[in-house]
């Protein structure tokens, strides 16, 4: 126990750190021109593949923009002034062409510039509605595709405070919105009310909670009344031309789903009491089904507060969960019950049963099936044939059932049981087409239904289109790319009876664009998009992908960059970026996705920029940790990952491009974990980025990323994974970079602060910055743009210009 005290002390006895005072800085021009290139659209197709929705976007916010009023509540992020999301990411621009005419085409009515955002397809989809926030609220605007033209079908009073407000009516006629309530009451200024009394949290004697360390909670009363103030709404119909019914009055509406045929909605609200344990999606909740008129049907489901699940990532509640319609039927609800306590400690034949009770809810409940681990979903198909999935976290497997739905004595075929993380033998996934319901169904030709896949080997990835005959459970093969210079991907089927799928298609150099493709015509590509590359300086730079082996023999690999200016026989300084992951299996564990074809695409945080400045670049270094049988992968989690790091550098070394005295690594989140440990473990680098993470695992009691164990069954695991603990051992110059508003569950910001305050104290190179109104990921421009400043003179500093004082090995 002795680091975990160690922890305490230094918490209270070290000292502040001195501050500089700097603006916002820029990088280099060679990185700033690769990071405010513009960013293609993304696009919608419609299910026919005629109509094409194209989205356009910048690529940052401002800090302004971040800078706006937030509350966080129960796990959300509010703007209270315009009731959405305050981290929604927005759109400003739309756009449409057709398969006929690609060239997009200005919409008739949107204003030039807006803040657009929750997309949504209408059922025929002739129609596609969105918001648009302005400076008081959410706006309702609808699209129509024929007309090509835009239009505000409501006022600045939609409540996107829980995700998209809007609902399509079945017959695409009208929409359920969710308004803001007319009689909402006043918000509480959290920073000026006056304490009534303390917050007390209770623990019943023998009932254990253990959660994640989740972020965002409530805290007091103010909050819980915030919370329920901006979580309240009232339901209107709204017809297409904006004339709005009341349809139900003010509750804290959660979730709402229209039953195939249209007939009844189910409708989940949030009751109380709340917690400031768990995010919202956790507190009690009520489901309940009316007609399409808004008339009572019946009571489906309460859920209670959900504080005290068993241990383990495969624990569940008991009762019904996974409540939803059976596509392929009028109105039928199926929802999965679990049998072994949701407990995964207790061993049972099987883990789950699935469900099913026709409208009017309140006949005969019929059992579907059983499934052996963890119920996951259902695919459906018709009255004969659906395809069910279990998962299995533990041992990281999945099954595929297929069976009938109407009769439940016969036995569910197993029809793929597997290693889900065994990327190689993955059979695909199934095709789907939509029924009279406009419901997505399982595409079926007699017996047989149609699998899309990734096709990946050795040999790299060669996507494949199979027919799969669920009676014999015999394969056969309709299509496989043999693109060799390019990279090809199957998006989904158009027709999968006439063979019409859509696909996109990269090169490294090449943005990916999409195309109809006939799989049983030659030469049949169609093409959809002409997006161009935006970064064109990246286009001659050497790219490969290189294989190499552990120590102990494991395979691995990682994409190689040489720098822009390379020059043969020049020594090089290298930075290394990665992500440690966890495998129970070395058969996966050695399995690459990587393809040097792939188009080269820059986010905020990729390490590429650097190739501008004269470094190689390994990026996507495979990282990873292994435990097998009883074995769990943290147990030697720090020799793997210095096993790891060593073979990739001597892998690039022994290409001839790299002087190995001038290393740096870097990773974001779990990324940062794994660059401090190899620092304080490690004499194999020069110097270390680590961006948004977590180093203290005593602050993760509770389990953190895949490991299950609390700390008090796994001390030493907890202790040897913190580089906290370690923190005498960090010798080398370490740039630490965190968002001040992290919200992802165990990298709050104290974890940096705390990490930086021990190395300073005990004489490491460290720095620290903190980005303001950042959360895990950074979105304002004038943060990325710094951020990328701080990497380059990090490494300007500490790698390209290191001062050579001994040997690194």
């Amino acid at each position: 126990m002795k680091h975990f005290f160690s922890f305490f002390l230094l918490f209270f006895v070290l000292t502040g750190y001195s501050q500089e005072n700097l603006t916002y800085q820029k990088p280099h021009q060679n990185i700033l021109e690769l990071a405010e290139a513009p960013l293609a659209p993304r696009i919608r197709i419609d299910g026919k593949g005629e109509h094409i929705v194209l989205l356009y976007r910048s690529r940052y916010k401002t800090i302004a923009e971040l800078s706006e009023t937030e509350l966080r509540l129960g796990g959300l992020r509010i703007n209270p002034v315009t009731n959405i999301g305050s981290r929604t990411k927005y759109y400003t621009d739309i756009k449409l062409s057709t398969k006929k005419n690609g060239t997009p085409k200005t919409i008739t009515g949107l204003p030039k510039e807006g803040r657009y955002a929750n997309f949504s397809w209408s059922p025929n989809q002739e129609y596609m509605t969105f918001t648009k926030t302005v400076n008081t609220g959410v706006e309702l605007w609808l699209l129509d595709i024929k007309d090509n033209s835009a239009k505000k079908i409501s006022e600045a009073n939609l409540n996107a405070n829980m995700g998209n407000p809007v609902t399509w009516f079945k017959n695409s006629e009208a929409l359920l919105v969710k308004v803001l309530p007319k009689n909402r009451k006043a918000l509480i200024n959290t920073s000026e009310a006056i304490p009534t009394g303390p917050t007390i949290s209770v623990s019943e004697a023998g009932v254990k909670a253990q959660n994640r360390t989740y972020q965002d909670l409530l805290k007091n009363k103010n909050d819980e009344h915030n919370f329920e103030q901006l979580s309240q709404s009232e339901l209107y119909k709204v017809t297409l031309d904006g004339k709005a019914t009341l349809w139900k009055e003010t509750d804290m509406y959660r979730g709402i789903s229209f039953s195939p045929d249209g007939n009844y909605i189910m409708i989940t609200t949030i009751n109380k009491p709340f917690s400031y344990l768990v995010p919202y999606n956790r507190f009690p909740s009520k489901s309940i089904v009316y007609d399409a008129k808004g008339d009572l049907v019946k009571s489906v489901l309460e859920v209670p507060l959900i504080e005290d699940l068993p241990q383990g990532f495969m624990a569940e509640r008991t009762g019904k969960r996974d409540f939803d319609w059976r596509s392929d039927k009028p109105a039928t609800l199926y929802w999965a019950e679990v049998l072994d306590g949701g407990d995964p400690a207790n061993e049972v034949p099987f883990r789950d049963e699935v469900f099913e009770q026709d409208a009017p809810f309140d006949g005969k409940v019929t059992s579907l099936l059983k499934t052996k681990d963890r119920f996951s979903y259902i695919i459906w198909g018709n009255d004969q044939t659906a395809i069910a999935y279990d998962t299995w976290w533990n041992t990281r497997n999945t099954r595929t059932y297929v069976f009938n739905p109407s009769d439940a004595s016969q036995e569910p075929k197993i029809l793929f049981d597997r290693n889900y993380q065994d990327l190689y033998s993955d059979p695909g996934s199934f095709v789907s087409t939509k029924n009279e319901f406009s419901e997505y169904v399982l595409d079926l030709n007699k017996k047989s239904a149609y699998l899309i896949g990734e096709g990946y080997s050795d040999a790299g990835k060669s996507p494949f289109v199979d027919e799969l005959n669920l009676s014999t459970q015999k394969t056969k093969r309709l299509y496989q790319s043999k693109l060799t210079n390019k990279v090809e991907s199957i998006s989904s089927a158009l027709n999968a009876k006439t063979g019409e799928y859509i696909v996109s298609i990269e090169s490294k150099n090449e943005y990916p664009n999409y195309y109809v493709r006939n799989i049983k015509k030659r030469n049949s590509l169609k093409p959809l998009t002409q997006f161009e590359n935006p970064y064109k300086s990246l286009q001659n730079v050497k790219k490969e992908v290189i294989s190499y082996k552990r120590a102990d023999g494991l395979d691995l690999s990682g994409t190689l960059y040489l720098p822009t200016d390379y020059e043969a026989g020049k020594k090089y300084p290298m930075l290394m970026w990665a992500y440690p992951r966890e495998y129970k299996d070395k058969n996966s564990a050695a399995q690459s996705t990587l393809n040097a074809n792939d188009f080269t695409y820059l986010n905020y945080g990729s390490p590429i920029y650097w190739v501008t400045r004269g470094y190689v670049v390994l990026d996507k270094a495979a990282f990873p940790i292994i435990g097998e049988g009883d074995n769990q992968p943290n147990d030697t989690f720090r020799e793997q990952l210095v096993a790891n790091a060593k073979a990739a550098i001597d892998a690039v070394d022994s290409l001839g491009y790299i002087d190995r005295n001038r290393v740096a690594v870097g990773g974001h989140s779990y990324g940062a974990f794994m660059t401090a440990n190899l620092l304080s473990h490690s004499n194999l680098f020069a110097a270390g980025i680590a961006r948004s993470g977590a180093y203290n695992r005593t602050l993760t009691p509770f389990g953190f990323q895949s490991e299950e164990r609390n700390y008090w069954e796994a001390p030493e695991v907890y202790n040897n994974m913190s580089p906290f603990m370690h923190a005498d051992k960090m010798k080398t110059p370490l740039l630490l970079i965190h968002g001040e508003a992290d919200n992802n569950s165990g990298t709050y910001p104290l974890q940096s602060e705390r990490y930086f305050n021990a190395l300073k104290g005990l004489g490491a190179p460290v720095r620290l910055v903190m980005l303001p109104r950042e959360s895990h990921s950074y979105y304002a421009k004038e943060s990325v743009l710094h951020m990328l400043w701080e990497e380059d003179q990090w490494l300007e500093k500490y790698v390209k210009n290191k001062i050579e004082t001994e040997t690194v090995d």
